[in-house]
């Protein structure tokens, strides 16, 4: 039985793949974030998205003083690295007030990466770098 010629390519190109052996490492850049720069405020959680690749907090917040509330998007880590550092899928709920922190975008649009939030009501404060596993994330 012969193949046909896009069959064999086919079969040609998945042998090779998998022979390959060295794993994709794909992830895009942070550059996008300004790490020194911190944005510090209260806001309101709106969504807390625990979506892959990386997880992300909606807030709405007045980062500057007499501004109205606006929707801002944080992203942080992959939601395996933060399970095995404690967070789970229901650690900010819609409604939670919480004191922010976080880089903001270089662009100036509303989003940032997340570092710290404390929610108010019950003190508790989760932390989290998208950078590195030096910065890994946790909570406290």
């Amino acid at each position: 039985m012969k193949l046909p010629t896009h069959g064999v390519m086919a079969v040609t190109l998945m042998f090779a793949g998998m022979l390959s052996g060295s794993p994709a490492n794909a992830h895009h850049s942070f550059a996008m974030f300004d790490f020194n720069s911190t944005v510090s405020c209260p806001a309101t959680v709106k969504e807390f998205r625990w979506t892959n690749p990386h997880v992300t907090l909606l807030i709405e917040a007045s980062v500057k003083a007499g501004g109205p509330p606006e929707l801002w998007s944080l992203e942080l880590t992959s939601p395996g690295n933060l399970t095995r550092l404690g967070w789970t899928h229901s650690a900010f709920k819609a409604g939670d007030r919480i004191e922010i922190q976080f880089n903001p975008l270089r662009d100036g649009k509303h989003g940032g990466a997340f570092k710290e939030a404390k929610i108010v009501a019950t003190g508790q404060v989760f932390t989290s770098s998208v950078r590195n596993a030096n910065d890994a994330p946790s909570l406290k």
